[in-house]
């Protein structure tokens, strides 16, 4: 008896997830990422990857969660041996799940989008400070659904959380995305 209730109840779910709407997709893009506060840094470009799905709850909002990998980080300049302006590339990889509300301006085609992103680091292939292996970021940008699941996103990541494990020093990403992806 539990298992054909529980058959009924999942039949049900699917069958509202099927009349709200939900839309699963791939992306990827370019990163354009530095770091924020106490440290001397450049911007490097970097690229991201991964999945997006949207879940369509009325026809102007809906929630899009994805998965990501997303490499950023900076160029830091330091003073190495007296010479001053060395610099060099700190690459920090993230597997990041950033979970948005989306408000269609221009419905089914136009959204504005803002939400937290948490990552995960995932690789620090440099020596250059110890980092934290979690980031929480704040999100926000811009989609448009271009023609047959075809899209472009253009999005600021602020992060609100210090990557250094030193607590003397502040340093934060800042990531700006560009993103071209299809809707299944």
């Amino acid at each position: 008896m539990k298992k054909f209730l529980f058959l009924i109840a999942a039949l049900a779910g699917s069958f509202a997830m099927n009349a709200q709407g939900i839309d699963l997709g791939v992306k990827a893009g370019a990163n354009f990422s530095n770091f924020q506060g106490d440290i001397n840094s450049d911007g490097i470009t970097s690229f991201h990857a991964g999945l997006a799905l949207e879940l369509n709850l009325v026809p102007m909002f809906s929630v899009q969660a994805e998965g990501l990998f997303s490499s950023q980080g900076g160029k830091a300049k330091y003073e190495a041996e007296g010479i001053g302006g060395v610099a060099e590339d700190i690459n920090l990889d993230y597997i990041s799940v950033p979970v948005l509300a989306k408000f269609y301006v221009v419905p089914g085609k136009l959204s504005l989008m803002a939400g937290p992103q948490f990552s995960f680091l995932v690789n620090d292939a440099e020596d250059a400070f110890e980092t934290k292996s979690f980031d929480l970021a704040a999100s926000g940008g811009v989609e448009l659904k271009i023609i047959m699941g075809l899209f472009a996103q253009a999005r600021y990541n602020i992060g609100l959380t210090n990557v250094s494990d030193n607590s003397d020093v502040d340093v934060k990403n800042g990531v700006f995305q560009l993103s071209v992806g299809y809707y299944f």
